[in-house]
């Protein structure tokens, strides 16, 4: 009964999270195509509830990728520098003044991935000098990173002007406030392709959550598979970033979240984790658009409100 209720209220959130907002919506109105509701509902808000939706699937599935492929319950995208790199090459980019280049592609998308993608590579790569790597050294080292790219990104903060450090501090707290369909149907295929080669891998990852020489038992060239894996992660995090700036903790609470309330292998919760994670944020925008204040609350702020007290649970309870 819980599990339904859980569901049940998830999913409500998802279908009126439209209708929620300083602009009070009807159903007459929206259907009108001439009012400014229709134009509210359609070009606004429907949209950032599927951005939001195809956000939380990224968010989710990657927190769960890294946790499963470093067997470390606090590893996500988020503690471990990825994002914060991607955030850093965003910043760059916006330091550049750099627009748009081939095929509608900015130069904050392109540069947001290669700064989550070297990162990636640069963990693989320091991974080979730690005696742990798959426990607290490697966490250590993400955090780390992230306070090396907190200070390269002080000084581009430094160095900017007040037009460009404006961008930056509103992209660092995290946003889903967008117009139009471009960028959920961007952040959309980017959450089917992180979807669809998760399930085609799922029991290799299966394989991998237990150990290295268990997969290798079985046949599994595990380099080939974790590369591959990270890569489509770190590409799928970099563009979301590079789009909506870091959306902290989502990748820590979901997968935990759902392994409390489906305790089962992690090939039969990738489903499960991806919708669960899609509808959380959907339900975390709905409250930074519910809140009435002069200016949004940025939905970064909301998600680390709830993620750090349970960031410090795991940690207090041992699950690491």
């Amino acid at each position: 009964m819980s599990k339904f209720l859980v569901w049940f209220f998830l999913i409500t959130i998802f279908a009126v999270s439209a209708f929620i907002g300083a602009v009070p919506l009807s159903i007459n109105e929206i259907l009108d195509s001439s009012t400014l509701s229709s134009s509210i509902f359609f070009d606004i808000r429907l949209p950032r509830v599927l951005f939001a939706f195809f956000a939380g699937i990224i968010l989710s599935l990657s927190g769960l990728l890294f946790q499963t492929l470093f067997r470390n319950a606090l590893m996500t995208p988020y503690t471990l520098g990825v994002s914060s790199g991607a955030v850093l090459g965003a910043g760059i980019a916006i330091k550049l003044g750099l627009g748009s280049l081939i095929f509608g592609i900015t130069a904050i998308n392109l540069f947001g991935f290669f700064g989550a993608f070297l990162t990636v590579l640069l963990l693989l790569y320091l991974a080979k000098f730690l005696k742990n790597a798959q426990h607290e050294s490697l966490l250590l080292l993400g955090i780390a990173l992230s306070l090396f790219y907190t200070s390269a990104l002080m000084i581009i903060f430094y160095l900017g002007d007040a037009m460009q450090n404006d961008m930056l501090i509103r992209f660092t707290m995290g946003s889903l406030s967008i117009i139009g369909w471009q960028n959920p149907i961007v952040v959309g295929v980017t959450a089917l392709i992180l979807a669809i080669t998760v399930y085609i891998y799922r029991f290799e990852l299966q394989l991998l959550g237990i150990s290295d020489e268990s997969a290798k038992l079985k046949g599994l060239n595990t380099k080939k598979v974790t590369y591959l894996l990270l890569i489509v992660s770190s590409f799928a995090i970099g563009t979301l970033v590079s789009i909506s700036g870091p959306i902290g903790f989502v990748g820590l609470i979901t997968p935990h979240i759902v392994l409390k309330i489906y305790p089962s292998t992690i090939n039969r919760r990738i489903v499960k984790t991806a919708l669960f994670g899609g509808f959380f944020l959907v339900f975390c925008d709905t409250i930074t658009r519910g809140i009435q204040t002069q200016s949004e609350v940025p939905i970064g702020i909301v998600t680390a409100l709830i993620g750090g007290p349970f960031f410090i649970y795991l940690i207090i309870r041992k699950k690491c």
